[in-house]
């Protein structure tokens, strides 16, 4: 099933059994936990609670609240939407942005992304984690980039991860810095700039 964000918490289960549920069901609970309450509010514990299953399970299985968090970006990634194909580079790179936009203005999903980032400033594990999860992001939609390529609508050796990361960069920036207004044509303007910087070779390799 379809999710309008990067993940939307409350999608279907998917199969494997008790031992899939379970993670399913504890996940979730540790994703509305951290939207909640952010990250230093993340008790095991009450995840147990939230999730209807035994404190024993959550803490043999996690050991930590950071063990939780990391898991939860594996499965964000597992189940993140996949990208766009509009036909343009444009067009590609806007669907990136306004779903980026639709995620980061989510009363879930914002404060949620915030308590994830947060968490990985603080521990080595989570921030591998995360950089996973962007990874696998950025790489599903490397793609538009190098069809863009192809078509002749970008010089050849531009680098598709750096065009990608330069559309959510700026809406980030919103996010968890400058806290200024994250509208469409906020996303809007982000692709527009960074495909305008694609077309002009800023993100060439230079080898």
């Amino acid at each position: 099933m379809e999710q309008e964000s990067h993940y939307g918490g409350h999608g279907t289960t998917r199969p494997g059994g008790r031992t899939a549920r379970v993670r399913s069901a504890v996940l979730r609970a540790a994703g509305d936990a951290l939207a909640e309450l952010g990250f230093a509010g993340l008790d095991l514990a009450d995840v147990a609670r939230r999730a209807g299953v035994g404190r024993t399970t959550v803490y043999r299985r996690w050991a930590t609240p950071t063990g939780l968090v990391a898991d939860l970006l594996t499965e964000m990634a597992e189940e993140s939407l996949p990208r766009a194909e509009t036909g343009s580079l444009l067009g590609d790179l806007r669907a990136n942005a306004r779903l980026v936009r639709r995620t980061l203005t989510d009363p879930r999903q914002g404060p949620l992304f915030k308590a994830v980032i947060a968490a990985a400033t603080c521990d080595a594990a989570t921030a591998d984690a995360l950089r996973r999860f962007y990874a696998t992001r950025i790489a599903e939609w490397a793609p538009c980039v190098e069809q863009a390529v192809e078509r002749g609508e970008l010089p050849a050796g531009t680098d598709p991860h750096e065009v990608v990361r330069a559309v959510s960069a700026p809406l980030y920036y919103r996010l968890l810095a400058s806290g200024d207004p994250l509208d469409e044509a906020t996303a809007d303007r982000a692709a527009e700039a960074a495909a305008a910087a694609a077309a002009a070779g800023i993100y060439v390799v230079r080898t």
